[in-house]
């Protein structure tokens, strides 16, 4: 799947220096360096941010209360375990590194869906609890690449093919593997509009942002015509997701196309109602490319309330990508 130059690579990886610093009374956590070194910031600082943060209200817990937080911690999420379990056809991985509770509880959360989905659970990931628990590492690529790809091009031309330059990279670099079409950075109905034809024979599409059901039908529709059957394509829910948006999308699809599901937050990071004042409830937290070789980064999404960038690259982008009104949904998570 990956090229030996770039093993080579990987393994004397090291991350280049953060910067923390606290202003207005928030703290702001930055990232400079070579790109390939610092994408893979992201996923330790989420993890590791999100990890103190919960460290932080429990701290003043004693024994008896931690006790019997998990206990309900557990017991919410076997109740989701169990109404998914029943569900025909079902496939769904954890994807909820970034912004789990802990360390100690994704790997617990990895063991239940082990135990209580069975081959219905897919793979995690994180690769370290993977290769633990002994399941497959599975994901798919990401919005920074199209993003980085924008912020370098130098007219409004190049930016327009800029997301396609991205995947005919990938394409090549991968050879036929992990070809998912990550279509929301600029606005999903315009990027398939435009997208070359060889795309369609791509394996799948990743639906992250908008109302996943409209975005499913897009995806479907589009590869109807152009001639793709979209029964032996695959669907990947990726946004918000808890259990019973899980199983009405799933009902929703049977049959139309394979459908699959990174849960994450609300699998790895659900103690709503479980402590005062909900103060371990999850929360959106990203981290973002914000520059490239000084032109800052812009991300639309199907959702407006995502868009990410200067307000003036934000009208640029959705000009060039011909983004009209869209619909403003809550960010859960």
């Amino acid at each position: 799947m990956f090229r030996p130059d770039f093993m080579e690579w990987f393994e004397g990886l090291r991350l280049p220096p953060y910067h923390l610093e606290k202003i207005d009374g928030q703290y702001e956590l930055t990232f400079e360096g070579k790109w390939p070194e610092v994408m893979l910031w992201e996923i330790p600082a989420l993890a590791v941010l999100m990890e103190l943060r919960g460290r932080a209200v429990l701290r003043d817990m004693g024994r008896f209360e931690l006790q019997v937080l998990y206990a309900r911690a557990m017991t919410k999420l076997w109740e989701k375990v169990e109404q998914l379990r029943g569900e025909t056809g079902l496939r769904i991985a954890d994807f909820g590194t970034r912004r789990r509770h802990s360390f100690l509880w994704q790997d617990w959360c990895v063991q239940a869906m082990m135990e209580g989905l069975g081959k219905k659970f897919t793979g995690t990931s994180n690769c370290l609890i993977a290769m633990r628990r002994e399941v497959e590492a599975i994901g798919t690529n990401a919005h920074e690449l199209p993003m980085v790809y924008s912020a370098l091009a130098e007219t409004d031309d190049e930016l327009a093919r800029a997301p396609y330059d991205v995947l005919a990279d990938w394409h090549e670099e991968h050879d036929g593997n992990l070809r998912i079409i990550l279509p929301d950075t600029y606005g999903t109905k315009g990027f398939l509009e435009h997208a070359p034809d060889w795309l369609a024979g791509w394996t799948g599409m990743r639906i992250d942002s908008g109302d996943p059901a409209t975005g499913a039908e897009v995806a479907i529709r589009w590869w109807k015509e152009r001639g793709e059957d979209p029964t032996k394509k695959l669907i990947i829910f990726s946004d918000g997701l808890d259990e019973a948006k899980i199983v009405e999308l799933a009902n929703q699809f049977k049959g139309r196309a394979k459908v699959s599901f990174g849960w994450g937050t609300l699998l790895t990071n659900d103690f709503r109602g479980l402590t005062q004042d909900d103060a371990l409830a999850p929360f959106s937290m990203v981290c973002k490319a914000v520059s490239a070789n000084g032109n800052p980064t812009v991300k639309l999404s199907d959702n407006p309330n995502k868009a990410m960038g200067p307000a003036d690259q934000i009208e640029r982008y959705k000009r060039v990508f011909g983004v009209g009104d869209q619909e403003r949904l809550d960010v859960v998570v």
